[in-house]
């Protein structure tokens, strides 16, 4: 039996339940300034307006999929200080963690 896709499992999930979601936001000094600190700055686009529209169209996949994804702006001094404080690096994966964690004390 074929596994169902990435879309079909998310919009059985919808029906479940509500799903929300951060996306990581930035302005364009700040996507600068994390980018310039990552220790993996080729995980970003090369350009700010790139990266805007990899991010508005990702928030746009996400809503036709049933999931809800809000805007979670980084603050690089908030993120810096939480980094140091959680022994983490500059990475794609502890961006994500600390978007995650920003959006669980809203929710």
């Amino acid at each position: 039996m074929k596994k169902p896709s990435l879309l079909q499992r998310l919009r059985a999930k919808k029906r479940n339940r509500s799903l929300l979601i951060a996306v990581t936001w930035y302005t364009e000094s700040t996507w600068a300034e994390v980018k310039a600190t990552a220790s993996d700055p080729e995980s970003f686009e090369e350009s700010f307006t790139k990266w805007k529209a990899m991010a508005v169209s990702s928030i746009r996949e996400f809503l036709r999929s049933g999931v809800h994804a809000v805007e979670c702006h980084i603050d690089p001094q908030e993120f810096f200080a939480w980094c140091a404080f959680n022994n983490q690096v500059n990475n794609s994966a502890s961006r994500a963690e600390f978007v995650s964690e920003k959006l669980s004390q809203h929710s």
